[in-house]
This record gives C-alpha cells, sequence and structure tokens, in this order.
C-alpha cells in the first residue's frame, strides 16, 4: 500500500483525520446539558427567559401577516395538516412543517431577538423546533423552557467560537445545532446521544448566501425555517441509530462555512455564564447592523423635534464594517429596505421611527425619503470595527442646509445586554406586534400563558392559544 500523502492543497490522509481526537469540550458541554433544568436559573433568568420566547412568538406572529407567509402556510396545509400551531395563521401543521413555517415568519420583519456574541438570531433557530417537539411528546411547560435555554446555549456559543465566511449568511448555520440539541433533549436524550446529535445538526447547517438580504431576496427567511426542520431531522437521524463525524463542528465552522472556530472556549463558565442573558431586544424593524446609527438618529430627533428632510444637506455615518456594508439607498422591495442604512435612516427621519410600516409601501416610492436616502454616506472605522463584538458603535453628522451641524454617536445599542429594554418594554413591544394579529384581549392571554408556563402540566393549552386565527381571517 503507497504511503504517498496526497498532493493537491488542501487534501489531508485519511489515517490523519481519523487519528484526531473528539475535543473534549463536546463531553463536558453535553454533560452540562442533559443534566440541566431550568429549575437551576435563579428568578431574574427565569424571567429572562420567558421574556426571550415571548418575544420570539411576538415576531412570528406579527411575521406570519406577510403575503409570502400567509401563502406558505396555506400552501403546506392543503398537503396535510397536523397539531402544531403555524402561529398567526390560524391552522395547525405536522410538527416538522410548522417548525419550517414558524421560523420562516420569524425574521420577516427583522424584529427577531439576538445575540451580539453569536452574532446571529438563537431564539428564533431553536424555539420553533422545541414548541413542535415538546407538544408531540406531552412534555410541560418546564421541558419546554429547559430545552429552549439549553439549545439556545448551544447555538450561541458555537456562534460566537466561529468566524463565518464573509459571503455566508448567519441564518440557518449554527442554529441547526442548536433546534436539534433542544430536539433531543425533549425526546429524552442522554449525554453520549447529545455529542452525536451536535456532530449530525453541524454538517446539516445551511450554506446560504449573505447577498441575499443585500439583494431582498426573501428566500433568505426561510433560512431559520430550514434550520429549524434540519435540526429536527437531524435527531431524527441520531434516534435511529445514525453516526456522525468526531468533530463536525470544526469541520463545517472551521473550514466549510467558516474560517475559524475556537473549541477551547466552549464550556467556560458553564452554569455561571448563559448566553440568553446575553441577548439583546430589538425595536428598529431593521436589521441590526443599522441599529446604533438609527439609536443615534431617534435621539437626535428626541431632542430636535422633528427635521425636515428639506433642511438637511447631508448626512455622514462612521461606523463598522458590516454596518457600512449597508451602503444601496435605493431598495426595490421592503426586505432590501430593511438592509439599507441610508433607506433606514432617511425613513426614520421622515417617519419619526423605524417603526415596520416605515419599510414598506409608499414609503419605498416616496422621493423625499430617497433623495434623503442619497445624500447619506457611509465610512467604516477600522478602530468603530476593533470594538466588536461588545460594541456596537456609531457616529452620525447631519449638516443642514443654514450650514449648521447636528451630531451624536453611541458605542451600544438600544436593547443590548449593556444598555438593555425594561420588561416592560419588552411586553410593551410584544403587544405592538401580537395585538394587531389577535386583538389586544387574546394578545394579553398569550403573554399570560408564557408567564405561567413553567407551571403547565403540558402544552396543549398554549398551542391552541397559539393556533387562533388571526382578525382577518375570521
Amino acid at each position: 500500500m503507497s504511503n504517498t500523502s496526497p498532493k493537491a492543497p488542501g487534501l489531508v490522509p485519511a489515517s490523519v483525520l481519523l487519528a484526531a481526537e473528539r475535543p473534549q469540550w463536546q463531553e463536558r458541554l453535553a454533560r452540562f446539558v442533559a443534566d440541566f433544568s431550568v429549575d437551576d436559573l435563579g428568578d431574574a433568568l427565569k424571567d429572562q427567559t420567558r421574556l426571550v420566547l415571548l418575544d420570539c412568538i411576538g415576531a412570528m406572529a406579527a411575521g406570519m401577516q406577510e403575503p409570502e407567509n400567509t401563502a406558505l402556510a396555506a400552501r403546506i396545509a392543503r398537503r396535510g395538516t397536523g397539531d402544531v400551531a403555524a402561529i398567526g395563521a390560524g391552522v395547525r401543521l405536522r410538527g416538522d412543517d410548522a417548525a419550517f413555517v414558524n421560523g420562516v415568519a420569524s425574521t420577516a420583519l427583522e424584529l427577531d431577538e439576538g445575540n451580539s456574541y453569536a452574532r446571529g438570531h438563537p431564539g428564533v433557530h431553536v424555539l420553533p423546533a422545541a414548541l413542535a417537539t415538546a407538544l408531540a411528546n406531552g412534555r410541560s411547560g418546564k421541558d419546554l423552557l429547559s430545552a429552549f435555554v439549553m439549545g439556545y446555549e448551544v447555538a450561541a456559543r458555537i456562534g460566537a467560537a466561529c468566524r463565518l465566511r464573509p459571503s455566508v449568511h448567519p441564518h440557518g448555520t449554527w442554529g441547526t445545532v442548536g433546534a436539534a440539541v433542544a430536539t433531543a433533549l425533549l425526546e429524552g436524550a442522554g449525554k453520549q446521544e447529545i455529542v452525536t446529535t451536535i456532530n449530525v445538526a453541524a454538517t446539516m447547517s445551511v450554506g446560504a448566501s449573505l447577498k441575499a438580504m443585500l439583494e431582498g431576496a426573501t428566500a433568505r427567511n426561510s433560512y431559520c425555517g430550514l434550520s429549524n426542520r434540519n435540526g429536527m431531522a437531524a435527531w431524527d437521524l441520531v434516534a435511529s441509530g445514525f453516526s456522525g463525524e468526531r468533530d463536525c463542528v470544526a469541520s463545517v465552522y472551521d473550514g466549510i462555512l467558516g474560517e475559524g472556530f475556537t473549541g477551547a472556549g466552549m464550556d467556560d463558565d458553564l452554569g455561571n455564564r448563559f448566553e440568553i442573558a446575553r441577548n439583546y431586544f430589538k425595536r428598529h424593524a431593521a436589521c441590526r447592523f443599522t441599529h446604533a446609527a438609527l439609536d443615534v438618529v431617534a435621539g437626535l430627533v428626541a431632542r430636535h423635534d422633528m427635521l425636515a428632510a428639506s433642511d438637511i444637506a447631508s448626512i455622514e455615518i462612521e461606523t463598522y464594517a458590516m454596518a457600512a456594508q449597508l451602503d444601496a439607498p435605493r431598495p426595490h422591495n421592503v426586505l432590501a429596505a430593511r438592509f439599507s442604512l441610508p433607506f433606514a435612516v432617511a425613513t426614520t427621519l421622515v417617519n419619526g421611527k423605524a417603526a415596520v410600516e416605515a419599510f414598506r409601501e409608499p414609503h419605498l416610492s416616496d422621493e423625499t425619503i430617497l433623495s434623503l436616502a442619497d445624500r447619506v454616506t457611509l465610512r467604516e472605522d477600522p478602530e468603530l470595527t476593533a470594538l466588536l463584538p461588545a460594541k456596537r458603535p456609531a457616529r452620525v453628522t447631519i449638516r443642514l442646509t443654514d450650514g449648521s451641524e447636528l451630531a451624536g454617536e453611541t458605542f451600544t445599542n438600544r436593547g443590548d445586554a449593556v444598555d438593555p429594554f425594561t420588561p416592560q418594554e419588552v411586553r410593551e413591544k410584544f403587544a405592538d406586534l401580537a395585538s394587531p394579529v389577535w386583538g389586544a384581549a387574546h394578545a394579553a392571554r398569550v403573554l399570560a400563558a408564557v408567564d405561567d408556563l413553567d407551571k403547565a402540566a403540558d402544552l396543549k393549552g398554549f398551542n391552541c392559544l397559539l393556533a387562533e386565527p388571526a382578525i382577518k381571517d375570521r
């Protein structure tokens, strides 16, 4: 047998690959996950978990009202219904279909919570799969919360430990592992099964293009749905006896979708630092990268009343690299508008805030807004980029036609863990999103059910609340 090493760049002999040992963090993290109960959290973290879950449901219910999401739920229902609520659609679907549709809806309005350290959105990558699995297995509300926290934990830790390629969209990548872990826990998986699930799920990540969000390709919203469905499928494989690589996490996130993965910190501070406590909530209905500049603009508007677009000569924004990338001033559809920093700033100045409606027609074709967006210039400041992920900075200078200037800066975003919304503000956001879907009374019932979720013996009643048809469909 020849022992000549392969000559092609990047090829490693099988003997070398197979000699690698499984990293120890997988065993330690899986043991922690398998033994965890939401009862291990203090009251403050339990409250935080319920707030994150509530916020995800609000984003799903409101996002489901987008025409393409309503049509998707109805189309899938024609193939067969089931027991799990397609939240805000008024139909019940088979578990994996519901997880897919709810995941798709969750990102449609760019109001889903996220985690700056993971550079993505763990909550909506985990909750749809966890809801479907918990309901199918007759699990309690406490079981759901426990699995949700751990799915979030694993997903966010992987996201923080990896550096995705610049061309890869983060949705549908490491979130798949979180969905799989939550699913496995709700079906009674032990430590070794969780290790295998992590490695099987990693290879089922979506390899999606970042350009989709810049072009306004709404297929981009499917990535989170695919992550939930694929996470459930990963557990199906493991439960059926399929195996995974020893360290597929590194294979995928340090060579295929990513350019670097640091496993050394994956099990740091287990039980002391919970990633769900380091999350952020969003109020601006636009890409998180726009929020620093929008926070500054909102502050300037508040201090100087409404600024007339005709009085503004130019707007200069210095910010970090990913935000500066969002420089197309004239988006052609709603999704592209949410990923245009010039448009987001312009529509905020004209409308007073970056609410959902500020990114729809007639604003997309409003020449006052578009002309103002044309006057916005972006510049990356490498020193600001270097502050990531702990800070999300921006400096904004508005030059007026009379020669005067208005300026401001921020190094954090409202809603970040270091500058959090109050629980009441998160609840108000939920009401703002859910009340137009179900009416204020039913939205209040959902909120109350989330508050008492750890007391629920099963999730049938909760699922019934989420299955309520939208007002427009009654």
